[in-house]
Order: C-alpha cells, then sequence, then structure tokens
C-alpha cells in the first residue's frame, strides 16, 4: 500500500465525521475533518510530513514551512523533522493567534531560523473558504517572510482554492474531500 493510500486510511479512521458542524468560517455542514486526530497520531504524523515534505521539496528555495497555531503545528513539526531525514532540511515556525503577553511580544516562534525576506510556505490541515490560509499569510508577511503558497491535507472544496489564487498565492492538497470520501 502506499503511503497516501494508508494515510487516506487514517484519515477516513481518525479525522472524518459525518454530523452537523459549525465551521471556522463561520458556515454549517454536515461533515467534518478534525485534521489534528491524523497529524497527532505517530503513523499519520509521520506520513503527513513526508507527505506535505514531497509537496514542496521541488518549490523553488522554500526556507520555511508553518502556519497559524493549532492545526498546522504538527504539520510543520514533522515536515521539518521529515526534511531533516531527507538532507534537505527545512525548519518549521508556528504562527501565535495572538502575540505572546510576555518576554519577546512575539507573533512568530521559530524566528532565528529565518532572515527577513526568507521563502516559507504555509501548511493547513484543512482548507474550506481559505480565511485561515489568508490570515496566516498576512501574519507571515507582517513579519517580514516571503509566502510563495499554501499545502494542506484536506481541501473541502468550499472556495477556498479560489480564494488563495485570487490573492496571487497557489494551493497544493494532499487530498480533495472528494478523494478522501471515494
Amino acid at each position: 500500500m502506499s503511503e497516501k493510500a494508508r494515510l487516506k486510511e487514517i484519515i477516513k479512521e481518525l479525522s472524518y465525521e459525518k454530523r452537523n458542524v459549525v465551521l471556522a468560517s463561520g458556515r454549517e455542514s454536515d461533515f467534518y475533518f478534525d485534521g489534528k486526530q491524523t497529524t497527532l497520531h505517530p503513523e499519520g504524523g509521520y506520513l503527513t510530513g513526508k507527505l506535505f515534505f514531497e509537496a514542496i521539496k521541488d518549490v523553488e528555495q522554500v526556507e520555511g514551512v508553518g502556519g497559524l497555531t493549532l492545526g498546522a503545528d504538527p504539520i510543520a513539526t514533522a515536515t521539518s523533522v521529515v526534511s531533516f531525514l531527507e538532507k534537505k532540511p527545512i525548519p518549521a515556525f508556528i504562527i501565535r493567534k495572538e502575540p505572546k503577553g510576555h518576554g519577546t511580544g512575539a507573533w512568530l516562534e521559530g524566528r532565528k531560523n529565518f532572515k527577513p525576506g526568507s521563502r516559507v510556505v504555509i501548511v493547513e490541515d484543512v482548507v474550506t473558504s481559505g480565511g485561515s490560509s489568508l490570515k496566516a499569510i498576512k501574519r507571515a508577511e507582517e513579519e517580514g517572510l516571503k509566502v510563495l503558497g499554501v499545502v494542506t491535507l484536506v481541501d473541502r472544496e468550499e472556495g477556498g482554492r479560489e480564494n488563495i489564487e485570487k490573492e496571487g498565492y497557489w494551493l497544493k492538497s494532499i487530498f480533495t474531500k472528494a478523494e478522501v470520501l471515494a
């Protein structure tokens, strides 16, 4: 079984639920992808890191991966660890939802791994409308990073790709909703 096929099994087992929920975008849905259930699982986390690394390893001069805490944290870390194992190390960063309330007051953790203008990719567990991705892009750019695009574990296929691309960035998805449910 391929790594992608195995990751799909884990997503279906741990992250997909058929139930009514209100999403971060405020929309109501009759299904839910809780990506953290997969990305925090030992095998799921490793496979996520492996497939995210595969998705970005040929992107010209990627110097970092990260995104908004909490969904991006295990993905950025797993991708960074896999990149080291593959001898193409890419550091991770985490964007806080609000600045640190003490010490440096930082918005971005992992700052010392980057210089101004470092080329980075935003990572997400799930993209719906793209709002969280665009928020992460804005904050990363305000912190002096150059965002190239976004990689997500699951694209719910509900306008996120179009909204991200409209702003001039690309979106790569490991899976679409249709692929997971096939």
